[in-house]
């Protein structure tokens, strides 16, 4: 009987894991989202690692390669430790 239930256990674990995403659920969307904004960047993987970072804690990035944030004013108006933009 117990090795029963350990087994049903295990595969409930088993089971219920595979429904469960190990990040945020969004961040399939940030991932293509941020790579159209950043694939003209000169430094395209600084820029897709803050832009992810960005879109992550705003849920938006702005449209285009460069500009347009006042579509998305979370990622506006965060700034970096010297006070600069920190979203590209």
């Amino acid at each position: 009987m117990k090795i029963l239930l350990y087994a049903l256990v295990i595969c409930f674990l088993l089971i219920s894991s595979g429904f469960m995403q190990s990040g945020d659920a969004y961040t399939g969307l940030c991932a293509r989202k941020c790579s159209g904004r950043c694939s003209r960047a000169g430094f395209a993987d600084r820029c897709m690692k803050y832009c992810n970072l960005c879109c992550e804690e705003c849920r938006c990035v702005p449209s285009g390669t460069y500009g347009n944030k006042h579509e998305c004013p979370c990622y506006r108006d965060k700034r970096n430790s010297k006070g600069r933009p920190k979203c590209p």
